[in-house]
Formats: C-alpha cells, sequence, structure tokens
C-alpha cells in the first residue's frame, strides 16, 4: 500500500541534490577541480590498491570514460599511475601529496557548506538523518 502522506524519495531528494550541487560547485571551480576528478579523488587514500577498473566502479564511473579523469589528475599531479607488480597489464593509482591536498581542502569548504544546510535540522535529527542515509547509500551500492 502506498504511502499519500509523502513525496516519493525522489521527488525529496531532487531539490535537495540540487541546493548541494549549486554549493559544491563552486568550490570545486575555486579548487580548479572537475566533479568526475573529485569523486575519483575521494575514492582513493594511502595505499595504491585500485586498478583502474575498480576505481570506476567505486566512483560509479563509466570504465572507458574514467581513463580521462585519471589522464587529467595524473596530468595536476593529484595521481599515479604504476604497473602492477602482480599483473603489469593493470595499473595501479594513488594518491600523491598534492592529490590528497586538493581534495581535503576541498572536501573542508563542501562539508562547510553541508553544516549550513543541515542546520536547519535539530542537532538528534541531523545524527539520525546522517546515519539513515549512509545506511540508505550503502544497500543502494551496486554489490559484486
Amino acid at each position: 500500500m502506498a504511502d499519500a502522506t509523502r513525496p516519493d524519495l525522489a521527488a525529496m531528494l531532487v531539490p535537495l541534490l540540487r541546493a548541494l550541487l549549486a554549493v559544491e560547485t563552486p568550490v570545486l571551480e575555486r579548487h580548479d577541480l572537475p566533479m568526475w576528478g573529485y569523486a575519483v579523488l575521494l575514492r582513493l587514500d594511502s595505499e595504491p590498491v585500485y586498478t583502474q577498473a575498480k576505481l570506476a566502479k567505486a566512483a560509479h564511473a563509466d570504465k572507458t570514460r574514467i581513463i580521462a579523469v585519471l589522464d587529467d589528475l595524473q596530468r595536476r599531479g593529484y595521481i599515479r599511475r604504476e604497473p602492477d607488480p602482480a599483473d603489469r597489464r593493470r595499473n595501479l593509482i594513488s594518491l600523491t601529496p598534492e592529490g590528497r591536498s586538493a581534495r581535503d581542502h576541498a572536501q573542508r569548504e563542501i562539508q562547510e557548506q553541508e553544516r549550513h544546510l543541515l542546520a536547519h535540522l535539530p542537532a538528534a535529527d541531523r545524527t539520525v538523518f546522517l546515519r539513515a542515509l549512509a545506511t540508505l547509500a550503502e544497500v543502494a551500492e551496486p554489490q559484486d
């Protein structure tokens, strides 16, 4: 049975996503960081564990299109691509100190903007909302 007392999830999320993009885009532009580049940098940590295909999947990017994003990030000095010692046909991708700095600075600014939006919720509701959102994002993630 449908719950007619509330809008569909997409109807509620689309305006929120538009608002988030409206505040994120200028931050990324100030850091000269494309949205897909930022999405890739968010998936990288200290160890070069991602192959290009796995990184594309983790960033929800098409594996053929991610090559241009990786080329751009490498040109900027934000990532390194090195042959995988276990299989030289594959590249391992690692975050450089410059890439970590660019990612972390942009993320801090973006999350500061998010805090302004989240401030419209009481603290207890913010905690529950963020936990629920993390849970839904996890279950929505495609499984291997």
